[in-house]
């Protein structure tokens, strides 16, 4: 008999793609599935996220999980807090779209073309801290709505440009309205950006086992672990100023003459001080020691000023991006 899986998500155009994307591996795996919509306090709310709290767009999901009301849940990973729940299982993280923000921008401009005084909009303080620290004297402004919305506003004018999430606009089919794709060494992606986490009952074993076997990526789940563990050992939200992207890179073995290349995996950290000043950590790990990377790259951050109960509160536009 053929298992029948309840998705839950939420309602964007973005959010049901990404559960598509669950629902198809789901369905080859022998699996019948229905996608169910839950309405969040993010998309119920045009408040700042910095105002509204942890977890805006991921509780009232988890909660219709907890409850039965579906059978699994497909999140954004970067909108999950980092305390784990103790009713549910992250039964897979899928493998990762693009991790980079992208620049949508009046007249096709890049980032280093965009004049001074240019107005950019973004709801991220990540991204605000970012793009002033790169010195191009452009103006930051707080933006809500979806992608149609922020990007519809640089067409009237209202922004000279809007960063968005790469792997957001690749999933709906929109990566060609970038007129930059942001390289990490400008803007380093929020820690597990472009990654899906997929959740059920903690009890529910055998959910878990079909979910885990069709769809999970170990190298994706390794590199977000790295980058979440930074997150949760700074004691940061998931909304604070704090970027990070792990990678799988070649490195020559230790005390090996004749050259032998082995894989690690690397991990660059970047956070802002509440003064606007811009901590910068890196680190190489073993594949196997992800969590200690994280924890030395949040350590090293925290050592150089990073206060997770002092986190930046920058005006922009009227609204505060703490």
């Amino acid at each position: 008999m053929r298992p029948r899986l309840r998705i839950g998500t939420r309602g964007s155009v973005l959010a049901l793609v990404q559960a598509d994307i669950v629902a198809d591996a789901l369905v080859a795996a022998g699996a019948d599935v229905e996608v169910v919509t839950v309405s969040t306090a993010g998309d119920r709310s045009s408040a700042p996220i910095p105002d509204i709290g942890v977890g805006v767009f991921t509780t009232a999901l988890r909660d219709a999980l907890a409850g039965g009301e579906v059978d699994v849940a497909v999140h954004s990973y970067k909108d999950l807090p980092t305390a784990p729940d103790p009713r549910l299982s992250l039964a897979a993280v899928p493998r990762r779209e693009d991790p980079r923000d992208a620049l949508v921008a009046r007249d096709g401009l890049t980032l280093g073309e965009l004049p001074p005084g240019s107005v950019i909009g973004t709801g991220s303080p990540r991204r605000a801290a970012q793009l002033d620290a790169l010195g191009l004297g452009l103006v930051v402004r707080g933006i809500r709505g979806n992608v149609d919305t922020r990007i519809r506003k640089v067409h009237e004018g209202q922004f000279d440009a809007v960063v968005l999430a790469a792997a957001g606009l690749r999933r709906i089919g929109r990566i060609d309205e970038a007129t930059e794709v942001l390289d990490p060494i400008q803007m380093l992606p929020a820690p597990a950006q472009g990654a899906l986490a997929v959740e059920c009952r903690v009890d529910d074993v055998d959910t878990e086992h079909l979910v885990r076997s069709s769809i999970d990526d170990e190298a994706t789940r390794a590199v977000v672990t790295a980058e979440r563990t930074m997150l949760a050992t700074m004691e940061a939200r998931c909304n604070a100023p704090i970027g990070a992207l792990a990678e799988v890179v070649e490195d020559l073995a230790d005390g090996d003459v004749t050259g032998s290349v082995v894989y690690r995996m690397s991990l660059r950290g970047v956070a802002a001080t509440p003064e606007g000043a811009i901590l910068r950590a890196s680190a190489v790990s073993d594949l196997t020691d992800v969590v200690s990377l994280g924890r030395t790259v949040a350590a090293e951050l925290l050592d150089l000023g990073f206060a997770p109960e002092a986190r930046p509160q920058k005006v922009i536009d009227g609204e505060y991006l703490r």
